[in-house]
Formats: structure tokens, C-alpha cells, sequence
């Protein structure tokens, strides 16, 4: 068989992808609380991702969500990776700054620690695209973009996305805006 750039390039970067859901998911968890959420995004969904985020860029007027919708339709995939927001329930931890995790599901505030595991599975996701020279970037707009487009339940509120591009020159840098 005969495999040419193009798709194997492609291939590669789904395989990639792949990997970093794994890396993500192993990832330390504090408390042991695995809170993790993953998704990875080709074809028309990630297509549909990208037009959501440039009608967050319409309706807000950040234009940065514009431009990074431009690296997603330069991107082969997405990985999504979100937090489910469950306080692991400490005691005395405060860490959200509301004291205990009754005082942060009254206020509606993040868990700290969610939201850090989540830092961490982006870390270990984010190595294993550097490990195999897969040009990525860690984009919050993305991950907005996500929310809103509901992939994921009502109990996931900070996502992030990583795209993963396969080409001769980054679509990641020298962006504009």
C-alpha cells in the first residue's frame, strides 16, 4: 500500500491525538478524583467548532477567536479538554477562596483542584504532541467554542482545546490579531 503526505500526515495526527487523550486521562489527580474530560474533533465537527468561534468573535468583538478559528481550519484535529466542576469535598482545603466546598457550590465558584488536574492533563497532553513534533497550541477560544457548542455536559464549565497541525510552517505563529 502506498501511503502519501497527505494522509499520512492525517493519520499520524488522529494517532496523536489519541495519544495525548491517554496522557491527559493518566495525569495526576488530586484527591485520586478523576474529574477529566475528553474529546477529540475532526471532519465537520471540528469545522462547525470552528464557525462557533468566529461568531463569538462577531458577537464580542474579540477578534483573537477569529484568528484562532483560522489555526483550526488549518489543523488536522482538536483535542478538548474539560473539567467537570465536582468539589473532591477536603475539608478546610479554601483553595477556591470560599472557605470549604459547601461555601464554593453556594457561590458557584470552580474547584481548584478541578480546574489544576485539568492544568496537568493539558501538560502531559501537550508533551506527548511535542514528543512525536506535532506542531500544536493551547487555545482557551477553542475550548469556549466547545462549551458552547454542548459537546459536553452541564457540570463541564472550562475546556480547552489543542489542535493539532501537520505542515511545512506552523499555522500556529506570526497569527494576526
Amino acid at each position: 500500500m502506498i501511503y502519501k503526505r497527505n494522509s499520512a500526515a492525517r493519520e499520524a495526527a488522529l494517532d496523536v491525538a489519541k495519544k495525548m487523550v491517554a496522557a491527559a486521562i493518566t495525569a495526576p489527580k488530586g484527591h485520586g478524583t478523576d474529574n477529566l474530560e475528553a474529546v477529540i474533533l475532526d471532519g465537520e465537527e471540528k469545522d462547525r467548532l470552528a464557525s462557533i468561534m468566529r461568531d463569538i468573535a462577531e458577537e464580542t468583538g474579540a477578534d483573537f477567536f477569529k484568528r484562532d478559528a483560522a489555526c483550526l481550519d488549518g489543523s488536522v484535529c482538536i483535542v478538548l479538554l474539560a473539567t467537570r466542576n465536582k468539589p473532591i469535598g477536603l475539608s478546610d482545603c479554601g483553595f477556591c477562596g470560599f472557605g470549604t466546598c459547601g461555601g464554593a457550590k453556594k457561590a458557584g465558584a470552580n474547584c481548584a483542584f478541578n480546574v489544576n488536574d485539568l492544568g496537568l492533563a493539558i501538560g502531559s497532553a501537550v508533551s506527548i504532541a511535542a514528543d512525536n513534533r506535532m506542531d500544536n497550541r493551547v487555545l482557551f477560544s477553542a475550548g469556549k467554542g466547545a462549551l458552547r457548542m454542548g459537546i459536553f455536559h452541564d457540570d463541564v464549565r472550562v475546556c480547552f482545546g489543542i489542535p493539532l497541525s501537520v505542515s511545512g510552517k506552523s499555522v500556529f505563529f506570526d497569527r494576526e490579531a
